[in-house]
């Protein structure tokens, strides 16, 4: 029988969220021929740095494009980790959110590590601070701590094992069949669903992404009687009522080779639009439609981009590959304590065979 679900009553709102129209009306709208020129500037200037680009899904198609053509990679947080790890590049440029950047450092302290901006934060290493947690952790020190990817460096440090969606049903499932209790952080939704399929005794930090946590369970039904024959993908970050109407549930990499392998002509996608860059190249034939986070009333019916996110840009990645700003910097001490749960989790990402 499942354990019940603890979800810790601490919580720690997310100030300052910026709105993606208002970080699209501040970055510099270009003509084709700007753009192009950007790109290119871009593209010869990681040459010359002997630097290696990698982007997560939820960046821009430009960012995502230039990745591709250069060598680079495109993916979740796992193999983003897998690849700047592995790859003989001096530089790592980072376009994502800021623990991206740091888990990059954490893995190559001896590689220097830039983002196009340091701005770029997510809501659930903001709703979990490190103080705070590590007095959560120290009222429940017989639980064994695991962190999601989506953390800073001194959360990290604080933690037995980190995880990320695609592996974290599989560690947890592990470390139950070992005997041991759950502290889970930061994500509530992805670690009650984690909770659910393995009916490990998990106590959960209350937070939430505040792109995933938008997603409406009533408009996305709604959706699903108007395109009756698609699939629905959802990333577990999701609230429940959301994943119950899910035929997939996975990490970003999940879904893309979800869209590309179900036999349905029409998916219906419940995480950050950006995803569809990738998802579209797996699935050419296919129509993805945005699962809706407004609801009634909203000014859209889908709005599913990360603020943070959106803040890395053509100008701001060239600035910083020009100037060399924005490099990423840990406490050597914080570093080598987050090493040890980090690479936990690449350990064991290797001993899994799909």
């Amino acid at each position: 029988m499942n354990a019940e679900v603890k979800i810790s009553p601490l919580t720690f709102p997310v100030a300052n969220v910026p709105s993606t129209a208002s970080i699209t009306g501040r970055a510099p709208v270009h003509s084709p021929e700007e753009r192009q020129a950007l790109i290119d500037e871009i593209k010869a200037e990681l040459r010359r740095q002997d630097a290696v680009l990698v982007a997560h899904y939820y960046t821009s198609a430009d960012l995502q494009m230039i990745a591709e053509e250069t060598g680079g990679y495109i993916s979740d947080s796992l193999d983003m980790a897998r690849f700047g790890n592995e790859h003989s590049a001096s530089t790592l440029v980072v376009a994502g959110v800021r623990f991206m950047g740091e888990t990059a450092k954490i893995l190559n302290p001896e590689k220097r590590v830039l983002m196009p901006t340091l701005e770029a934060e997510c809501s659930l290493d903001l709703g979990c601070p490190a103080e705070p947690f590590t007095r959560f952790c120290d009222e429940n020190p017989e639980r064994t701590v695991v962190v999601y990817a989506n953390t800073s460096a001194a959360v990290k440090a604080r933690a037995d094992y980190v995880v990320t969606s695609s592996i974290a049903v599989k560690l947890v499932d592990h470390l139950d069949a070992e005997g041991h209790k759950i502290l889970w952080a930061p994500d509530k939704y992805l670690g009650s669903y984690v909770q659910k399929v393995t009916g490990a005794d998990m106590l959960l930090w209350n937070g939430a992404c505040v792109v995933h946590e938008e997603f409406k369970a009533r408009a996305l039904g709604q959706l699903v009687a108007e395109y009756p024959d698609a699939a629905v993908l959802a990333h577990p970050e999701s609230p429940e009522a959301v994943l119950q109407l899910a035929d997939v549930i996975g990490s970003t990499t999940q879904l893309i080779k979800a869209a590309k392998t179900l036999p349905h002509q029409e998916m219906i996608v419940a995480t950050d639009k950006g995803i569809f860059y990738k998802m579209q190249q797996a699935a050419p034939n296919k129509t993805l439609i945005e699962a809706p986070t407004g609801g009634a009333g909203a000014t859209c019916r889908s709005c599913a981009h990360c603020p943070w996110m959106a803040m890395n840009t053509l100008d701001n990645l060239l600035e910083t590959l020009r100037t060399g700003r924005n490099e990423i910097l840990v406490d050597e001490t914080v570093r080598i304590k987050a090493l040890r749960s980090t690479q936990r989790m690449l350990d064991f990402a290797k001993t899994l065979t799909d």
